[in-house]
């Protein structure tokens, strides 16, 4: 059995659609300054470092090595991991294994997007297979649209379902100053918003962010000299597969259903819309809010709607989702998932400023990526 190991600091920058005042290596180094500030420690504390980003987005070769002023890693272990969406949760999984094994006892998870200097559509097209399945699988909005559109026949899900998602999220996300976009919207607004690829609408959809972040993980022996309340990992599953998209049944999420199955088996989670105070997950688009709900058994199959319509995943609900805005008000992709971990963490230390929920013991958190990829973590304020 490995050591236990908590998560002692958080850094992020912050967000927007172009940060024209720094360049990627100094747009890392302000993550990397702010999580060890969180922390109260120096780089000397620091053991090891894990790094992810979508490097050949941007065209930069050996971005371990051209990071290096932003990492503070000169003469430090480095590795990095790339797994598309879920990337950040990866980068979070890689950190906290490599302290749980023993080999070190603090790492650093680094992950970070400058989105303004690639072309996100144009790689995720490339990557699709040019002869099956270029046509629906160029991006993301395509298959999360047909998704959403199965469901809605299956369950007879809105596209108002997914709009009182997109208004939730959104609206969290006025309370976060690190977001991109802080926007107050109503449901009217997001049903408004300009047709992507029915049912999704413009304001159902992520943006592209330019952005960081740092999460430290440290072993019990250390973590509890460093911080006050650490946010202590009490299960990190991974589930990755490779499908065709005409492959998959789109009314359930293989990848998501085990990847959750599995987390809540390791952490003793039977009940899990009572016993998350917190769910910081990743939704790439609204209508994900919706049907994926299921899949995270926080409710019958086919009933999400019923659930999004209750209110219960609102700051004010049994289980708030997203307090942060989640992925739909913030996406730079490397760090994307990662920033689900460490608002995660930050609600368990107390350190979420406006969008705080009290009294928060135990949170999820989630990364998702192509071919349905799944990542999950789940944090507590009690040792596992």
């Amino acid at each position: 059995m490995g050591k236990r190991v908590g998560i002692v600091g958080v850094g992020q920058t912050h967000h927007a659609s172009q940060r024209l005042d720094c360049s990627g290596v100094e747009l890392i180094a302000e993550a990397v300054t702010r999580a060890l500030d969180d922390a109260e420690v120096t780089l000397d504390d620091i053991d090891a470092i894990v790094i992810g980003n979508m490097d050949h987005f941007e065209n930069v070769n050996y971005v371990d090595m051209w990071a290096t002023d932003g990492l503070g890693s000169c003469m430090k272990p480095v590795i990095k991991v790339t797994t598309g969406g879920t990337t950040g949760t990866s980068v979070a999984a890689c950190a906290y294994y490599h302290s749980a094994s023993g080999l070190f006892d603090t790492v650093m998870a680094v992950g970070w997007e400058k989105n303004s200097e690639s072309d996100t559509q144009a790689a995720i097209a490339t990557c699709a297979n040019p002869v099956l399945e270029r046509d629906p699988f160029a991006g993301a909005i395509g298959p999360l649209a047909t998704e959403y559109s199965m469901y809605m026949e299956a369950y007879g899900a809105t596209e108002e379902d997914s709009a009182r998602v997109a208004a939730r999220d959104r609206n969290n996300a006025m309370n976060n100053i690190y977001a991109h976009n802080r926007m107050h919207v109503t449901v009217e607004d997001v049903l408004n918003s300009p047709m992507l690829s029915y049912p999704v609408k413009f304001l159902d959809m992520c943006p592209r962010s330019d952005g960081a972040c740092a999460v430290i993980f440290s072993s019990e022996e250390k973590a509890k000299k460093l911080a006050p309340q650490p946010a202590w990992v009490h299960a990190s599953v991974v589930r990755h597969d490779y499908t065709h998209f005409g492959d998959l049944a789109w009314q359930w999420m293989p990848t998501l259903e085990m990847a959750t199955l599995e987390a809540y088996k390791i952490a003793g989670i039977t009940n899990p819309v009572k016993e998350f105070d917190v769910a910081e997950l990743y939704l790439p688009c609204s209508t994900c809010g919706v049907k994926w709900m299921d899949s995270f058994y926080f409710c019958e199959r086919g009933q999400a709607p019923k659930l999004i319509r209750s209110g219960a995943t609102h700051m004010d609900g049994i289980l708030p989702i997203n307090p942060s805005g989640g992925v739909i008000s913030c996406n730079p992709i490397g760090a994307t998932a990662l920033l689900r971990v460490g608002e995660a963490a930050w609600q368990i230390m107390g350190k979420s400023g406006d969008r705080q929920i009290p009294n928060v013991k135990k949170t999820l958190s989630s990364g998702f990526g192509g071919c349905s990829w799944t990542d999950i973590m789940i944090l507590g304020a009690d040792l596992p």
